[in-house]
């Protein structure tokens, strides 16, 4: 499975992307179309058009990473496009579900919590 720190911002890109590009062609995308820094503690994730295909670009440290997952079967239940909306930013717990074929707005997932223990 796919893991990631739960502390690491997911932002997906909207809208449909060429899966041929590769690192310089998505962190174009994400500098000039989306206005964010490439080089980002962020994860970006693209989708092809027959939304078999996704693609996550992460900067670690001196280097991107470019992951790609191809599914045989199925596709990704990539969320819907707004007009309006370039990208749409998600909790890694959600990228988990996307990538185990789940849709993001899961109504029967527990909720995240954080609690804070203080003594009496």
């Amino acid at each position: 499975m796919f893991g990631f720190s739960d502390s690491i911002p997911v932002v997906l890109i909207c809208g449909v992307t060429d899966m041929r590009k590769s690192i310089d062609g998505l962190a174009y995308i994400v500098a000039y179309d989306l206005e964010m820094e490439p080089c980002s503690d962020k994860l970006f994730v693209f989708c092809g058009r027959r939304r078999d295909r996704l693609k996550i670009l992460h900067w670690s440290a001196n280097g991107f990473w470019l992951h790609y997952k191809r599914l045989e079967k199925g596709t990704f239940k990539w969320p819907g496009i707004d007009d309006d909306e370039l990208s749409l930013t998600i909790a890694p717990r959600q990228l988990s579900w996307l990538l185990e074929g789940l849709p993001l707005d899961i109504s029967q997932a527990h909720p995240h919590l954080i609690y804070r223990y203080h003594d009496c």
